[in-house]
């Protein structure tokens, strides 16, 4: 189906049939109801594709096999009418996920070259609008800084003709420019660096090198020189630091003490006193004292590492355990989805540079509040809820599809998150220590560019998030935003845990902030680097924008000349492309060379001054005792009665359930989640701290590793000093919540403060927190050993609360991690005070840590069988939320004041002991009683009595509008009969050791996982990664595959977001790779007569039906009335554990189940919702091809949500081929081992990786 290249465009709209036009309806009410435009009465949304450089033959199978299905879509050639139409469309340089999937899968069909394609969606409005209403549509659904209103005609050619530049400009005259003059230059480029900085550069240029600078150099120097790569503020000397407060002055007096202990008395005399050295001379103390020998130190840094013992398979081996916290919080103010999209992905590169495998991800943020009304949005800014929602949108996307397990989901809401918002993203990575080789880079070394292709977003990134911001600035800054590309990061991911690959690199950067100027010019002192070898996403872009731009999911690698070859081989199986771009020298210059120019030659010493020295005072304000923060009952709590109180405060923004936020992020890919993040048998209750498994390839452990995050944004508003060192506090306390050692555990900080200019009273909230800090990394013995500063969180008049977020890292064992969830009906429930100094209102740290590690040997030994951390919303609010899970009732004691129950007492825990059990002495002295389990599911407090259901309800309603959590849909279900007779299809081709081909895929995330299920159980799994960076690529694939297929006994199809689920619609690039003909016809041998095996799981199973394969047992074309898997009813991304039922016993892959049997199944889709007609239904069920349905937890067949996950009619999980060999479900029972998603209960393993080996023995 080649057909010849046509130079016509060719157009489509691809609209969803009504009945399953989620996305359209939910708009609609969204502009209705928070736009307030209720003359708008209908809205249709389509996804147009323009195409070019096929045959129409192409084409025209292209529309209905890529960009529409018939089950589900509505396909036309004409434009769509409306009383209003517009499109919109990606900005020219911005990456279209969609575009490049359609892109994709046309050439895979092709087996040419990649056609263009671009893409826009078309809104169709229906009603009396106004033009100002018609405006205010397209601007809701508009971001200036990602996309624009597109044409509505079809052009001539999708080409884009891009002036090709020649020259890099000079600056004529900047040598003798006088200080006017310079300070107008610098507002003419928008540089970042101030004029006593550009001034220094103006002298370095004139003196030292004698010539004018380019712009490129410019450029180049204020990257450097930012304060995203250099922390500028944080190396500013603080020459004055004023303090009234005794409590802080004391921290200050030891913070001074410390540094003569660690630099000596006459260094330290002369050492500038700055916020890194404050934030930075804890761990020194600790290391000085050799309280750090774990501590991984070299020249190459890429994250927090440490080394740590891990037992696998009952040998001890070194690994080195990695973790990093990253920021995004100006791009995702901007443009929320990329922002922090890319947040995340810039947080995982750090640890995959430093060859660690990243294998699980917690995001906090800070928002303003998401309910406020569209009209009170300021100038200048999206609405809080777009943010907050589009921000969800694009770090979930991008975990979800790189394969990245999110333990923790936090969102804090603050006021101040107006002025800029927070997004955090924590990554941990661990790889052997044997895999990871770091030697100095020598004269000769060729640096390889790895990844991804250069374009201009990310163009004035680092100077970007740099700088403040205001009603202009915004709305220039949208080249600022890098975008990303998930499947490209999980190659390099592969890439790097292949033991061979990872030895070879000498030293390894991440293309972060800055590009190739950062990202290569920090690799060696001296370099010279071809920026024509930089490959390009497009032409068109000159020397500077190749040296600047910061495009994703790249990695610099220093490489031997002699392991050059080899690297690029590896890459090219993993489907990446690598390029030698660059060249170590011995000159200490940094030179880049671009069209036979060199545009780029700066003395490496000049580079690292970083810039004029910046000086400052921070003059600390008294702290005011009377609005302790941690002691205060909340106003909105104050005059009710207590039972009035307990519910209000769960209806609190602080406090309410995040779930419909939480669900979106995938929580158990990896296979090595310990704890969900919601526990119980309703999953509604939040656990403390994320808990993983080391992540292996091969072989068992029960080594984990455990992250907790402590930050109340109200506390750090009445003291950043007393903030700091109590969410050190609650970080700690979370650990030893769920079982960790606190005593063992590191620390990494993120600091995010206003722009602090020359004003000594802002600069004294930072300086008050880091102090703060400081104390309680000296009084636990926990070092801070890295960290992420943000130092412009303002917007006009607006600041960020002063922001310390302490995150804890520590081993555990996975059998010994406790929960959350209350256990048992007349357990004792007690609130556990932390301890403080009177003197200071600081934690009392000897005694504090001895709480948390007493604490957590009761976890360890079941003494304790529930822990809880208190936060916002007090004890009230924690008990509350420890008997949701299970919908246990309370019964509160009595005398319990206001105070007790609901003023944050940040850091002290509330703990369940048995019923029969005494306190630990050890507990005792910081214990109040606060009551006892009841069954009934009442709350009992002062005499009233309220519903567990009740108080759920109220929990749960605050924030249902902006994430919500139930789609208000029933999916129609009738009682299947159990099918409990067994395939009499035997295997005649038997085989002890059956082989298994894996198709990793573009997106394909669950590779690993599925290897290792099938290895465990006695088979031998081939994963083959698909290739096509060039038509000869797809070609050896198809070879590839067909041979692969031919030697296989089972051919598994695993789940990811093949292609990014694009375009618009999941499986789309498997099932477009299984219709070649030659691997059509090696499946077809496979089922016909060699006895062979199938099973797909999620993005698989999507494949299998998109092929037929499931349910009719053969490749077909799928005609409008066949069953198929489309968009969940919610509409968004679903993640938890599903209870499942098998219903029929034929298919072999289920011969280790009984009818009837029970399971609980880690979830993961944005597609899982099973359509299909009565009649197809009836079909199914009296040939026992549903497999498995979703029930409830007693066992009943769902209908609604959140048991019935994604709205599946008759609850239809998994489905079968006729004979059963074919199996296709939507649960991950790949994710599957000892002590996994421990806080939910059911049985786990429905054996069918072992019953798919038995079927050939």
């Amino acid at each position: 189906m080649k057909g010849e290249s046509a130079g016509m465009v060719y157009r489509v709209y691809v609209e969803k049939k009504a009945a399953l036009a989620n996305e359209a309806r939910a708009l609609l009410e969204d502009l209705r109801a928070f736009l307030g435009i209720e003359s708008l009465t209908g809205l249709r949304l389509f996804n147009r594709y323009d195409l070019e450089g096929i045959s129409r033959e192409l084409f025209d199978y292209t529309v209905k096999t890529v960009l529409s299905e018939p089950q589900l879509d509505i396909v036309t050639d004409t434009l769509p009418q409306g009383d209003a139409v517009f499109a919109v469309e990606y900005l020219p340089g911005q990456y279209d996920q969609r575009a490049d999937s359609a892109a994709q899968c046309v050439q895979i069909l092709s087996q040419g070259e990649r056609p263009l394609v671009r893409t826009a969606r078309v809104y169709a409005l229906e009603g009396k609008l106004t033009d100002d209403e018609i405006a205010a549509i397209k601007q809701y659904v508009i971001n200036p800084v990602e996309s624009r209103e597109a044409s509505l005609e079809l052009p001539e050619t999708l080409r884009m003709e891009y002036d090709i530049p020649t020259t890099v400009r000079t600056v004529e005259g900047f040598t003798a420019m006088d200080s006017a003059a310079l300070d107008a230059l610098r507002d003419e480029l928008g540089l970042a660096m101030d004029l006593d900085d550009l001034t220094f550069l103006q002298r370095y240029f004139r003196d030292d090198e004698r010539r004018e600078p380019t712009i490129t150099e410019i450029r180049v120097v204020d990257t450097y020189w930012s304060d995203h790569c250099r922390h500028t503020t944080f190396s500013t000397h603080i020459d004055n630091v004023e303090i009234d407060d005794p409590a802080i002055r004391a921290a200050y007096e030891r913070y001074l003490a410390a540094r003569v202990e660690v630099y000596g008395e006459e260094k330290a005399a002369k050492r500038p006193q700055t916020l890194m050295d404050i934030a930075t001379i804890g761990a020194k103390t600790l290391k000085k004292r050799g309280l750090l020998p774990e501590l991984d130190e070299s020249e190459e840094i890429n994250a927090c590492s440490i080394h740590v013992t891990a037992t696998v398979d009952g040998e001890a081996q070194d690994w080195l355990l990695m973790f990093k916290n990253e920021t995004h919080n100006h791009p995702t103010e901007i443009e929320p989805f990329g922002g922090a999209a890319t947040c995340l992905g810039g947080a995982i590169r750090d640890p995959l540079s430093g060859r660690a495998y990243v294998y699980q991800a917690m995001r906090v943020t800070g928002s303003g509040d998401p309910t406020t009304a569209f009209a009170d949005t300021l100038e200048a800014k999206l609405p809080q809820r777009k943010i907050t929602t589009g921000a969800a949108q694009g770090y979930s996307s991008y975990g979800n599809q790189i394969g990245l397990a999110t333990g923790q989901v936090t969102e804090l809401y603050d006021a101040g998150y107006v002025a800029k918002r927070m997004e955090i993203g924590a990554v941990i990575g661990a790889s052997p220590k044997e895999n990871v080789v770091r030697a100095c880079p020598t004269p000769g070394d060729i640096i390889v560019l790895l990844g991804g292709r250069t374009g201009r977003d990310g163009c004035g990134g680092a100077t970007g998030s740099s700088k403040a911001h205001n009603s202009e600035s915004i709305e220039t800054c949208g080249a600022e935003v890098q975008k990303g590309n998930p499947p490209t990061e999980r190659k390099i991911q592969r890439l790097f845990r292949n033991k061979d690959v990872s030895t070879r690199i000498k030293r390894c950067n991440d293309f972060g902030a800055g590009g190739v100027c950062v990202a290569i010019g920090e690799l060696a002192d001296g370099l010279t680097v071809d920026l024509d070898k930089v490959p390009k996403k497009y032409e068109g872009l000159d020397g500077t924008e190749l040296a600047i731009s910061e495009s994703q999911e790249r990695m610099a690698v220093v490489l031997d000349p002699k392991d050059v070859d080899a690297f690029i081989a590896a890459a090219y199986k993993e489907n990446l492309e690598a390029t030698p771009v660059a060249v170590v020298t011995d000159n200490n210059r940094l030179e880049m060379t671009w069209r036979g120019d060199k545009i780029v030659d700066i003395s490496r010493d000049f580079l690292n001054t970083n810039g004029v020295t910046q000086h400052a005072t921070a003059s600390i304000a008294p702290i005011d005792e009377s609005k302790n923060y941690l002691h205060t009952v909340p106003a909105e709590l104050q005059g009710l009665s207590l039972s009035a109180a307990l519910k209000a405060n769960l209806c609190r923004l602080e406090v309410c359930s995040q779930k419909g936020l939480v669900e979106r992020f995938d929580s158990s890919i990896g296979a090595a989640t310990v704890n969900m993040p919601y526990a119980g048998v309703y999953q509604l209750t939040p656990e403390e701290a994320m808990v993983a498994k080391l992540p292996l390839e091969h072989g068992q452990t029960d080594d984990a590793t455990v992250m907790a995050y402590g930050f109340i944004p109200g506390v750090s508003r009445w003291s950043p000093f007393h903030s700091a060192a109590f969410a050190v506090t609650e970080s700690l306390a979370k650990l030893a919540a769920v079982g960790c050692d606190p005593a063992e555990a590191r620390l990494t900080f993120q600091e995010y403060f206003e722009r602090l200019g020359n004003k000594p009273e802002r600069w004294g909230k930072p300086a008050a927190a880091l102090l703060g800090a400081l104390t309680a990394q000296a009084g636990y013995g926990t070092p801070s050993i890295g960290g992420k500063d943000s130092m412009s969180g303002s917007f006009n008049e607006l600041d960020v609360p002063p922001t310390l977020v302490s995150f804890a890292v520590g081993m555990s064992k996975a059998s010994h991690t406790g929960t959350a969830l209350l256990q048992h009906p007349g357990s004792k429930v007690y609130l556990l005070q932390i301890p403080v100094n009177e003197a200071t209102g600081l934690p009392d740290y000897k005694n504090a840590m001895a709480l948390m590690q007493a604490v957590c040997a009761g976890v360890q030994d079941k003494s304790v069988l529930s822990a809880a951390v208190v936060k916002e919303g007090g004890a009230a609010a924690a008990v509350c939320k420890m008997a949701f899970g299970s919908k246990l009732g309370f019964t509160f004691a009595q005398g319990l004041d206001a105070a007790t129950l609901f003023a944050p007492y940040e850091g002290s825990f509330v703990v369940e002991i048995p019923e029969d059990g005494v306190l630990a002495d050890s507990l005792a002295p910081y214990a109040i009683a606060l009551g006892t389990v009841n069954g009934n599911g009442i709350f009992i407090l002062d005499g009233d009595v309220l519903t567990a259901d009740e108080l759920i309800a109220a929990w749960s309603s605050k924030l249902e509008s902006v994430f919500p959590t139930d789609s208000g849909k029933s999916a129609a279900v009738e009682d299947v009969p159990l099918y409990k007779e067994r395939s009499i299809f035997v295997s005649q081709n038997k085989v002890a050791r059956p082989r298994v081909f894996i198709p990793a895929f573009p997106g394909t995330n669950c590779e690993v996982d599925t290897a290792r299920a099938f290895e465990q159980a006695g088979a031998d799994p081939h994963i083959l990664v698909v290739g096509n960076l060039t038509p000869a690529a797809i070609n050896e694939t198809i070879e590839k595959m067909v041979e692969e297929i031919k030697q296989a006994q089972i051919v598994m199809l695993p789940g990811g977001f093949s292609g990014g689920d694009e375009p618009e619609g999941s499986g789309k690039f498997i099932a477009t790779t299984f219709r070649n003909p030659a691997v059509a016809e090696a499946v077809t041998q496979l089922l016909n007569c060699r006895d062979g095996l199938m099973l797909g799981i999620c993005n698989g199973f999507q494949a299998l039906i998109k092929l037929g394969l499931v349910p009719y047992g053969k490749i077909v074309n799928i005609q409008e009335n066949d069953p198929t898997l489309t968009f969940n009813t919610i509409g968004r991304h679903i993640s938890q554990m599903a209870y499942t039922r098998v219903t029929s016993t034929k298919s072999p892959w289920l011969a280790g189940t009984q009818a009837g049997d029970m399971f609980a199944v880690p979830i993961s889709h944005g597609e899982g919702r099973f359509v299909a007609d009565e009649a197809t239904l009836r079909r199914l069920a009296e040939n026992g091809q549903i497999a498995t349905q979703y029930v409830d937890p007693d066992g009943h067949v769902a209908t609604d949500m959140p048991f019935n996950p994604n709205g599946s009619v008759w609850a239809v999980e998994g489905i079968t081929s006729p004979d059963g060999r074919v199996l296709g479900k939507m649960g991950h029972c790949e994710r599957k081992g000892e002590n996994l998603y421990k806080n939910v209960p059911f049985n786990k393993d429905m054996q069918i990786f072992e019953s798919g080996v038995k079927y050939f023995k």
